[in-house]
C-alpha cells in the first residue's frame, strides 16, 4: 500500500441519461464529499470520453489525488479505460475503484430515491476499498513469433493464411483427412450463387503450400500447457496407414479395395458410398489417401482375402503400409486460433418430421450433396436409388421446412442459426433450376434476410414461383403404404389465413440448424474455455472483445463461437488472425497484475485451489520448513486471471486474489450493511 495518506478522487457519471434519468448524481456527488478520504468529489455527462478523461488526469496532476473512483458502468466495460487514464496521469493503475452504479442499480431500479441511496452506498463501498489498495505491477513476458490454428475450415484456413502472409510460423492442425469443413460440401453459397469448391478450392491449396504453413491434416491437439505468449501444445498424428510421401492420389487403391463401394461417406452425409481406403471429396487437400481403421478388414480383423489386402497389392507406389503408428509432435506457439466449427442438427431428434422413416426426407446439408456436380449422384437430386446407386427418381413436389432445431426450446436450441433462411432459399432455386416443373413451397416461421444481398435473393426466389406458407408444420408422414409411392404428407397451419392444411410432396428438406460441436466438452477442458447458455464458446465481452477469450492469448473464429454465414465467418476469422498478430508482432506481452498468492507460511498443503483452478494455474511444491520438506502451493502469475476460486476453497486462507483481498473486502461488505 501506498505509504501517502489516502487523496482520493470520486468520479461519478450520468451516463446521458442512463445513469442520471434514475440516480439523483448531483446527490451522490456531495455524498461522496463527505466520506474519508474524498479530497474530490465530481459529477460529469460521460466519463468515458476525453474531457471525462482529461477531468481525472488533470485532477491527479494538480491535487496529488493518489485513489481514484470512478462511479459508472460496469468494470468489465471501461476499467481498462480508466485504468489507461491513471496510467498516463503518473499513478499506479490499480489505484483505481470503479462503482458499478449502471447495471447494478439505475438499470435495475424504478424507485429514484431508493436508487440514489444505493449509488451512494455503493460508492462509500468502493471509497472503503479505495482506502486499503495496493499498487501493483504488470509483468512482460516474450511471445513465441508463431500461431496455433485448431480447424481447417474456411475460418481456420482464413486466419493461418493472414498470419503466414505476415511472415509469421502458423501450425493448423485438421481432426480430419483433407481441410475445408462444411463450406467444402456445399454446393453454392447465397445471396450470390458463386460454386462453393471454386472459391474455396484455392485457399485450400494455399494453406496446403504456404512456406510459413505447417499443416497437419488427420491429426488432433492432445494436451495444451503454458500461458500467452508460450504455448507448449501436443498434436496426434494419427496413422494413415499410407505413406503419404509415396502417395500420388491416383486412386487404383480404393477401386480395388474389397470393400469399395460399401462404406457410407461421411462426406456425403451416408449417401454416397466409399471405400476403406479413400480420399473425402475429389478436391481434397492433402490429395492424400487413408485408410479407415475400423472398416478395414486387414486392420479390423487382421486378413483381407486370401491373397493379402488388395489396395496393397494394386498400389505401385508402395504407399500403403498396415504397420504405420500413431506419431506425437510437440510444438511451442505465441498465439491459438480455436476454429473447430459446428455441427448440423441431428434431425431425429424431431421425430414429427420422420427423417429417421423415410427416404425422401432429407437435410439440408444432405440436400447440399444430392445437388453437387461432385456428389454421388452427379449433381441431380434423385431419390430412391438402390445399394449400387441405380435407379431412382426426381421428385416433382418439394417442401421446404425452417428452423428445424432452431428457435426450439423443446430441442434446447433457442437461438437461431443465421443461416437456414437463406440456404433454404438457395436450395429452392436450385430445385427450380434443375427441376423447372417442380412444385416447390417452403414453410416458415420469419424470413430473416438481414445481410448484403439476401432481401434481394429471397425476393428473386418467390419471383421464380416459390411458394413461400407462414406456418411451422407438426407433421409428415406418409400417403400410403405402397412402397412405390413416395408422397408424403405434410400436415401445417397456414397463420396468416389461419387454415389447417394438408399437402402432399414428393421430397421434403428439413432446414437443420447449426449446434455446438459434440466434443465441444473436450475442447474447452483442453484450452480452459467458457460457454455461453447456447452452447458456443463464450467470447470475452460479446462487442468489443468479440475474438478473444477469457483465455489470454487464445481466440476463437468462426461457428465455434456462434452460428453465422461464410462472409462473417471470414471476417471473424481476419479479425483473429489479426488480435492474435498484435501479440506475435510485438514480441512481448504484458500479463495481468490482479492474480493469487500465497502465504506459504499459512499454506497446509491441501491442494483443493489446486483442483477447483479452471485456468491450471495453482501446483503443489516442496518447501523446506525448518528442516521438513512440506507440500505448499504456488501460483503461475502468468496463467493465473484472478477468477478467485481458489480462495474461495482455501481452508486456511493462505491463498488470496491480489486487490481482492480478505482486508480489502471486508471494509466494503461492512458499508453494505451484508452480515456475514
Amino acid at each position: 500500500m501506498s505509504s501517502r495518506r489516502p487523496k482520493i478522487g470520486v468520479y461519478v457519471c450520468h451516463c446521458g441519461i442512463n445513469i442520471g434519468s434514475v440516480v439523483d448524481v448531483p446527490a451522490v456527488v456531495e455524498y461522496a464529499s463527505s466520506l474519508p478520504g474524498v479530497a474530490i468529489a465530481r459529477e460529469y455527462t460521460y466519463m468515458c470520453s476525453d474531457p471525462g478523461q482529461n477531468l481525472v488526469k488533470e485532477d491527479i496532476k494538480t491535487s496529488g489525488l493518489n485513489r481514484v473512483i470512478v462511479a459508472s458502468c460496469s468494470p468489465r466495460m471501461h476499467e481498462p479505460t480508466f485504468r489507461k487514464t491513471l496510467k498516463e496521469a503518473g499513478l499506479n493503475p490499480y489505484f483505481l475503484e470503479m462503482a458499478n452504479i449502471r447495471e447494478q442499480c439505475s438499470w435495475v431500479h424504478e424507485d429514484h430515491a431508493e436508487a440514489t441511496e444505493k449509488a451512494k452506498k455503493l460508492v462509500e463501498a468502493a471509497v472503503a476499498k479505495a482506502l486499503v489498495l495496493e499498487a501493483l505491477e504488470e509483468k512482460e513476458v516474450d511471445v513465441i513469433p508463431s500461431c496455433l490454428v485448431i480447424g481447417a475450415g474456411i475460418a481456420g484456413i482464413q486466419a493461418a493464411l493472414d498470419i503466414a502472409d505476415a511472415g509469421f510460423k502458423v501450425y493448423v492442425v485438421e481432426k480430419t483427412p483433407s481441410v475445408g469443413g462444411h463450406m467444402s460440401q456445399l454446393d453454392k453459397t447465397f445471396p450470390t450463387l458463386d460454386c462453393s469448391a471454386c472459391i474455396l478450392t484455392p485457399k485450400m491449396v494455399d494453406v496446403a503450400n504456404h512456406p510459413n504453413i505447417e499443416l497437419m491434416t488427420y491429426s488432433q491437439v492432445e494436451a495444451v500447457e503454458g500461458y500467452v505468449g508460450n504455448f507448449k501444445a501436443t498434436i496426434r498424428k494419427k496413422a494413415r496407414y499410407v505413406d503419404v510421401s509415396k502417395c500420388t492420389g491416383c486412386g487404383v487403391c480404393a477401386e480395388n479395395c474389397r470393400l469399395a463401394g460399401r462404406i457410407p461417406s461421411e462426406f456425403d452425409e451416408n449417401i454416397g458410398m466409399r471405400s476403406a481406403i479413400y480420399l473425402p471429396f475429389p478436391q481434397a487437400v492433402p490429395a492424400k489417401y487413408t485408410i479407415d481403421p475400423e472398416r478395414c478388414l486387414q486392420l479390423s480383423k487382421g486378413k483381407c482375402g486370401k491373397e493379402g489386402p488388395a489396395c496393397a497389392e494394386a498400389c505401385t507406389a508402395g504407399a500403403v503400409n498396415f504397420e504405420q503408428e500413431d506419431e506425437l509432435v510437440d510444438i511451442e506457439c505465441g498465439t491459438i486460433i480455436v476454429a473447430t466449427g459446428y455441427d448440423v442438427f441431428d434431425a431425429a431428434r424431431k421425430p414429427e418430421y420422420a427423417w429417421s422413416d423415410y427416404a425422401n426426407v432429407i437435410t439440408g446439408l444432405e440436400f447440399e450433396r444430392l445437388v453437387s456436380a461432385s456428389g454421388p449422384t452427379g449433381g441431380k437430386p434423385l431419390l430412391g436409388r438402390d445399394k449400387k446407386g441405380e435407379g431412382g427418381y426426381l421428385p416433382q413436389k418439394v417442401a421446404f421446412i425452417h428452423c428445424v432445431g432452431s428457435r426450439d426450446k423443446s430441442v434446447g436450441n433457442e437461438y437461431c442459426s443465421r443461416v437456414c433462411c437463406m440456404y433454404l432459399a438457395k436450395q429452392a432455386h436450385l430445385i427450380r433450376d434443375k427441376l423447372p416443373e417442380a412444385d416447390i413451397t417452403v414453410y416458415y416461421m420469419d424470413v430473416r434476410a438481414f445481410g448484403k444481398g439476401f432481401e434481394e435473393f429471397y425476393d428473386r426466389v418467390r419471383r421464380e414461383g416459390v411458394r413461400y406458407v407462414r406456418g411451422n408444420p407438426s407433421e409428415v408422414f406418409k400417403k400410403n403404404a405402397d412402397p412405390e409411392d413416395h408422397t408424403l404428407i405434410v400436415k401445417v397451419e397456414d397463420t396468416l389465413t389461419a387454415q389447417a392444411l394438408e399437402a402432399e410432396h414428393d421430397m421434403v428438406v428439413l432446414g437443420v440448424g447449426l449446434e455446438p460441436r459434440h466434443d465441444v466438452r473436450e475442447i474447452i477442458d483442453l484450452f480452459k474455455l467458457s460457454q455461453s447458455t447456447d452452447g458456443f464458446f463464450m467470447e470475452a465481452h460479446p462487442k468489443l472483445r468479440p475474438v478473444d477469450t477469457a483465455s489470454d492469448g487464445i481466440f476463437l473464429a468462426g461457428c465455434c463461437q456462434g452460428p453465422k454465414d461464410i462472409p462473417d465467418t471470414v471476417a471473424q476469422a481476419k479479425g483473429a488472425a489479426s488480435s492474435a498478430l498484435i501479440l506475435i508482432a510485438s514480441g512481448k506481452v504484458n500479463v495481468e497484475a490482479q492474480v493469487s498468492f500465497v502465504t506459504s507460511s499459512e499454506c497446509r498443503g491441501c491442494g483443493f485451489c489446486v483442483e477447483v483452478c479452471p485456468f491450471g494455474a495453482i501446483e503443489l511444491v516442496d518447501e523446506n520448513r525448518m528442516g521438513n520438506i512440506v507440500k505448499v502451493a504456488l501460483v503461475n502469475e502468468a496463467l493465473c486471471k484472478g477468477c478467485g476460486s481458489c480462495a474461495a476453497a482455501c481452508l486456511s486462507g493462505a491463498i488470496q486474489p491480489r486487490s481482492f483481498k480478505d482486508e480489502q473486502i471486508l471494509p466494503q461488505i461492512a458499508v453494505l450493511g451484508v452480515r456475514t
